[in-house]
């Protein structure tokens, strides 16, 4: 099995997680790795399904995002997490925060990778195509439920994204276009942190 470094740390059994097979096309052979399926309840249902039965110490959500600051094809280190469909402001409660929730609105929980920029993913469940906010800078589905899962059952969590599209009125058609180059760019970014 396939270990990882990351910032002179050597994780012995590392998980990838990826929503979709072909976000890993023929790339990633020797690792665990783990298919949740879209969206932040499939991606939630299948870590912890896994978590059972396995005990990694390390998990990497790699996939494709949207971005408006991002230029399309780079590989971009998400540390910070926001849920952006949570919306419960008739409430008096701040837009993106949780009800009676005790995590914060920005979840701070994700390992930087030397040498890649860091963005704020703003994971929610529909596909962005119309941004409004300066807040998250990347846009996706699934991240802020992996990541707040990693924290809550202490698991160093990494997240790169490969930005598929502008987060814009041709984001599905660039999206459909750029997912079948996110997995030799992602494999690429954490080549050196990889070893046999």
């Amino acid at each position: 099995m396939k270990e990882v470094i990351i910032n002179a740390k050597r994780y012995k059994r590392p998980v990838l997680v990826f929503a979709m097979r072909q976000e890993a096309g023929a790339y990633f052979e020797g690792f665990n790795r783990i298919f949740t399926g879209v969206g932040k309840i499939n991606a939630s249902y299948s870590l912890m399904k896994y978590l059972i039965n396995h005990q990694p110490d390390l998990i990497i959500n790699l996939g494709t995002a949207g971005s408006f600051s991002f230029k399309k094809g780079a590989v971009v280190c998400c540390t910070s997490f926001i849920q952006r469909d949570m919306d419960a402001s008739p409430l008096g409660i701040s837009k993106y925060k949780t009800p009676f929730s005790t995590d914060k609105l920005v979840l701070k929980y994700g390992m930087v990778l030397k040498g890649l920029p860091q963005g704020v993913c703003g994971t929610g469940d529909h596909f962005e195509n119309a941004h409004t906010t300066n807040l998250y800078s990347i846009v996706d589905m699934e991240a802020y439920a992996l990541a707040l899962i990693a924290k809550r059952e202490n698991i160093p969590f990494l997240c790169l994204k490969y930005i598929s599209d502008g987060a814009d009125a041709k984001a599905l058609e660039d999206w459909t276009r750029e997912i079948n180059k996110a997995s030799e760019s992602l494999l690429e970014a954490l080549s050196t942190s990889i070893e046999d």
